[in-house]
């Protein structure tokens, strides 16, 4: 197993887990916020989960209210309009600090991995994108505004 999907988690119910189940997966992890100028990417991601988690391929979503309060919703509020609003089957887990004291271990991870520009380590903004190949390693960081389809040919060559 990678050291990435060992690290603790928490699903959206609040109970703890791994993204063992994920393990060998070619992975894109995302912060995510449902009141965002960015939050239509959902649709993209959608689009992209279903188009590759037949390949062992999943996104993952992970909510963030750091950024201008654009996740003030509790973990039902934000499975209801990931639901309803954009029909999101890939797992969401619950609500996450990326930046500080109390970044979550995972995005503490992510961001040691694949500093963003010039080696900041600092997330800039919602939906900053991390790709993971099969073996757990960070292989790309994508900027909010990175389309979910422009990353395509990315995603191809690890699947």
């Amino acid at each position: 197993m990678s050291e990435l999907t060992q690290i603790p988690v928490r699903k959206a119910d609040g109970s703890e887990t791994t993204l063992a189940e994920h393990d060998g997966d070619v992975l894109l992890i995302v912060n995510t916020a449902s009141k965002c100028g960015f939050t239509p990417q959902y649709e993209g991601l959608e689009a992209l989960q279903r188009a590759y988690k037949d390949r062992g391929f999943t996104v993952l979503g992970f909510p963030c209210n750091q950024f201008g309060g654009q996740e003030p919703g509790d973990a039902a509020e934000i499975a209801n309009f990931c639901s309803l609003t954009y029909d999101v089957t890939f797992p969401v887990y619950a609500k996450v600090d990326v930046n500080g004291a109390e970044a979550a271990p995972l995005f503490q991870h992510l961001k040691d991995e694949a500093p963003g520009l010039l080696g900041s380590k600092g997330i800039k903004w919602n939906f900053t994108k991390f790709l993971v190949d099969r073996s757990g390693k960070v292989v790309d960081r994508y900027a909010p505004t990175t389309k979910p389809e422009d990353l395509k040919a990315d995603i191809e060559k690890l699947l």
